[in-house]
């Protein structure tokens, strides 16, 4: 299976611009799998609600019906972050998109800085779902802060952690290679670059994306601050092997009653 990342600079409201530059990324390469940043379409430094509303969009609405041209196109599983309308709430999402044209939705868990005031907490949970030859499940930025996501999600039988993020905090990058090894899974963090200056905040995205195998290999990576796209060749079902040494099996070690 090809899978990697798209990163790129999203213009904060362009939603057109932004869905042209995700359509000329993702034709570049040959994938089954690319995961884009987390609210890829919109722009992430929203000053209002009315804001957030406007640069919202149901889970069939006109962009995601454009990434679905896309993925139908090329063949590409995608897994791009949105500002989702439902009902009257906006979430934080990620949708995961197949060629077929089927569709399963993420939102976020746990909310970031002012992300509180724009977003409902996410209701979905941690789900796994099959898409291709890959189990695969979805986390959002900040939710890598909390080792329950990554476990959860393992814990349910997935493969790959698909992992949009604006990243403007430095540590991720170099702890998703542990999220991977602690849950023998595969794991693809799809970051931004560029600056989002607006209202009392000025946001500078790290960029750095990086994909990470079980054994914590760092499998690809991108600058801090230029558009990349990476892929690589991977087998899904090296996640299923939770055996760390002949007498260990990662699962089967743990004691939950000892748990907090």
């Amino acid at each position: 299976m090809k899978a990697g990342f798209v990163q790129f600079n999203p213009v904060f409201g362009q939603i057109a611009k932004n869905l042209n530059t995700i359509h000329r990324l993702v034709t570049s390469v040959k994938a089954d799998l690319l995961v884009l940043p987390e609210l890829c379409l919109s722009g992430y430094n929203f000053v209002s609600k009315d804001e957030v509303r406007q640069l919202s969009e149901t889970s069939d609405g006109p962009s995601i019906k454009s990434l679905k041209q896309l993925s139908k196109k090329t063949g590409t599983i995608l897994v791009a972050g949105f500002a989702e309308k439902r009902g009257s709430k906006i979430y934080n999402s990620a949708i995961l998109i197949r060629p077929s044209g089927k569709t399963d939705i993420y939102r976020k868990t746990h909310l970031f800085w002012n992300e509180k005031k724009w977003f409902a907490p996410g209701d979905t949970g941690f789900k796994v779902f099959r898409a291709g030859q890959a189990k695969i499940g979805m986390m959002i930025c900040y939710d890598w802060f909390f080792p329950e996501a990554a476990r959860t999600l393992a814990l349910n039988g997935v493969q790959i952690i698909c992992h949009p993020a604006n990243l403007v905090l430095p540590y991720c990058p170099r702890s998703m290679p542990v999220r991977a090894l602690e849950n023998k899974v595969f794991t693809i963090t799809a970051n931004r670059t560029g600056r989002e200056k607006r209202g009392n905040a000025d946001l500078r995205f790290i960029g750095q994306s990086i994909m990470a195998g079980p054994d914590s290999t760092v499998l690809a990576s991108a600058p801090g601050s230029t558009e990349s796209v990476r892929v690589v060749d991977i087998d899904p079902k090296v996640a299923d092997n939770k055996r760390v040494t002949p007498l260990n099996e990662l699962f089967k070690d743990r004691r939950p009653e000892y748990y907090v």
